[in-house]
């Protein structure tokens, strides 16, 4: 069959109505994924589309995503987003991505000379919690990281995606060039904290001087991505090809849903994200604990006990009253209460993520949002639990939600069938595990992960007790019943 950018296609089909050929590479992202594709590219195309301009996309894919990059070349660099609503789909084509680079098909020299470019205004990146290389609980760069090692031997040759923005700033400062903004997109709080953070540790290690000028004139506002992009499969890509006509290796689907708060705090310029429904803000963080923690959490606690019951899908857990109750109560009773967001519908909102979930058309499979939960847990459950210690309100719901991470990560889910854990501590976890009988025993062992619990909570015995009950109770019956019994009871007895 043909491609996108020469093939006649279905006049349902939205396509951009704008110049690309004007297009100048002012965004350079990096990490070419799913959610990129269904949110920050397809907002800007949005822009172009309403209001134009030159806000093209440089598309970089530092590890990975070699053959995605070729085929985004074959088709100009058009791709499209297939939104999957609960009663019909709408296609789109994206052309707000100008040109790609990867490290494979271009060198890394040629990346850094890219992002050095007068006219590029921002470096925006969505390259997961691994991709910032530091250490857990906002410890600043992780300095033993293998990439750091490597960035701080060779800093002009960086492997990381952090040592490709320190060299890449340190050309412009060197050049005189006005400095870039650094926009982290993923889904950690205070994003653009953690990435300064990292930024200036690697800066400071190689060149304090040059650390003292990022600190003084580049910004790096945080921001709140919402939208749920359920990871591709064969299903969706056929699903895809159907819309267009023509099969799209770099299509993608999600929900029709989409949300994105933004620090307005940039030195070059922005595209006027504002116009499409962003939200340009002064302070992104309560929006961020809102939707960490309800919808976040929520999230992971569907993952792991609905992946324990062999629900494959969100939605397939909301078929069960007793799950989608607990989701709700969790999101409004436990999460909402330690928000500090005003003005907001809270109510509305869980309401609205319950209807979310429940679509049936998406297939967001728990395994895949129950990857790398000991990055997760502690800003999506932990730093709530602690909010309730502290006020000595009730948190069945998390402690539930925990104990199910615990025996998520054990390998065995109820029907006896082994787990495919995901986890860059996933050696750690195994380790305790096979160390530990499977009860209150491997609660402790788990809970002396530091890294993921700290120190104080592991001694309260309050949460201690909580998690160790759901955990044998899980254990005894299994996450279903588990689940029924919280909503039938209130709690989970002794």
């Amino acid at each position: 069959m043909g491609r996108i950018n020469n093939t006649v296609l279905p006049s349902a089909v939205e396509q951009p109505q704008y110049q690309r050929s004007e297009l100048k590479s002012r965004i350079v992202h990096l990490g070419f994924g799913a959610f990129h594709r269904a949110h920050q590219a397809l907002l800007t195309n949005r822009v172009l589309q309403q209001i134009g301009g030159d806000w093209g996309i440089c598309e970089i894919s530092l590890f990975g995503g070699e053959s995605l990059i070729a085929s985004l070349r074959e088709q100009d660099h058009l791709y499209s987003v297939l939104e999957k609503g609960a009663e019909s789909n709408q296609a789109l084509i994206i052309g707000s991505v100008a040109e790609s680079l990867h490290p494979a098909l271009d060198g890394i020299e040629r990346i850094l000379e890219k992002i050095a470019e007068p006219q590029v205004a921002i470096v925006s990146m969505t390259i997961t919690e691994k991709g910032y290389c530091v250490l857990p609980g906002g410890g600043g760069l992780d300095l033993n990281h293998s990439l750091i090692k490597a960035d701080l031997s060779h800093p002009q040759q960086p492997k990381s995606a952090i040592g490709v923005i320190v060299e890449a700033l340190r050309r412009r400062r060197e050049r005189g060039l006005t400095p870039f903004t650094v926009l982290s997109c993923d889904n950690i709080p205070e994003n653009g904290h953690i990435v300064k953070q990292a930024v200036l540790g690697l800066a400071q290690q190689s060149d304090p001087q040059l650390a003292d000028w990022i600190k003084q004139h580049v910004p790096f506002p945080s921001t709140m991505v919402d939208r749920i992009v359920p990871a591709i499969t064969d299903e969706t890509l056929a699903e895809i090809e159907q819309a267009l006509g023509v099969s799209d290796p770099c299509g993608i689907a999600c929900e029709p849903f989409i949300q994105w708060v933004v620090e307005d705090n940039f030195a070059a310029g922005r595209p006027q994200w504002e116009a499409v429904g962003a939200e340009l803000v002064s302070n992104v963080v309560p929006y961020e604990e809102m939707k960490l923690r309800m919808l976040n959490g929520s999230h992971s606690f569907l993952a792991y006990l609905g992946y324990l019951a062999g629900y494959q899908h969100i939605n397939d857990c909301m078929t069960d009253e007793a799950y989608r109750t607990a989701a709700h109560r969790l999101m409004l009773q436990e999460q909402a209460p330690t928000l500090s967001l005003q003005g907001v519908d809270l109510a509305g909102y869980a309401d609205r993520l319950i209807e979310r979930y429940s679509n049936p058309s998406l297939k967001h499979r728990t395994w895949q949002i129950a990857m790398d939960g000991t990055q997760k847990l502690p800003q999506r459950m932990l730093d709530s639990v602690r909010w309730h210690l502290v006020n000595g309100s009730g948190f069945d719901c998390l402690a539930l939600g925990i104990a199910g991470w615990m025996r998520y990560v054990g390998g065995i889910d109820d029907s006896g069938a082994s787990i495919d854990v995901r986890d860059p501590m996933v050696e750690r976890l195994q380790q305790v595990c096979q160390s530990t009988q499977d009860g209150a025993e491997r609660v402790q062992g788990l809970l002396a992960i530091h890294e993921i619990f700290g120190t104080a909570l592991p001694q309260d015995s309050r949460f201690v007790d909580a998690v160790t009950r759901s955990y044998l109770a899980l254990v005894k019956q299994g996450a279903k019943n588990t689940v029924h019994q919280l909503m039938a009871n209130g709690s989970i007895p002794s």
